[in-house]
């Protein structure tokens, strides 16, 4: 199923384009350590310009969701599970996406996910899947 396409730039290739290996990047700031979500070039906490990509185990835990009814891109299926997750390992870093595989209506909060890679083109968008 065809998605819409994020613009990639210097600050946030890492991320869209990380999932070629299977891993997970935020950005983390190398002075306080802060996880920094979106990417910017500047670590908000302590203003430090030494941010660098950073591995996070690829787990996260459903915070919020909600369940798509609407056809608002073509080739779109509906419905479908847009949600909020907490991602494992990268403390205040929360991830809006989609959770696949699974009935819309065995999603809920505090369910366990995992991180699974679709790409399109040169972009590796990270969709997640429900933990057995």
């Amino acid at each position: 199923m065809p998605r819409p396409q994020p613009r990639l730039d210097s600050d946030n290739r890492f991320f869209w384009t990380g999932g070629a290996d299977g891993k997970l990047r935020f950005l983390q700031c190398q002075d306080c350590q802060l996880f920094i979500h979106p990417p910017a070039p500047v670590c908000r906490h302590c203003l430090s310009e030494d941010v660098a990509p950073a591995v996070v185990p690829g787990t996260a835990v459903v915070d919020s969701y909600t369940i798509n009814h609407q056809a608002w891109y073509p080739g779109l299926e509906v419905p479908f599970v847009i949600a909020r997750v907490a991602i494992d390992g990268a403390p205040g870093v929360y991830l809006t996406t989609n959770i696949i595989n699974c009935p819309v209506d065995e999603v809920d909060i505090g369910d366990k996910v995992h991180v699974t890679f679709q790409q399109e083109g040169e972009v590796y968008l990270p969709l997640f899947e429900k933990v057995a």
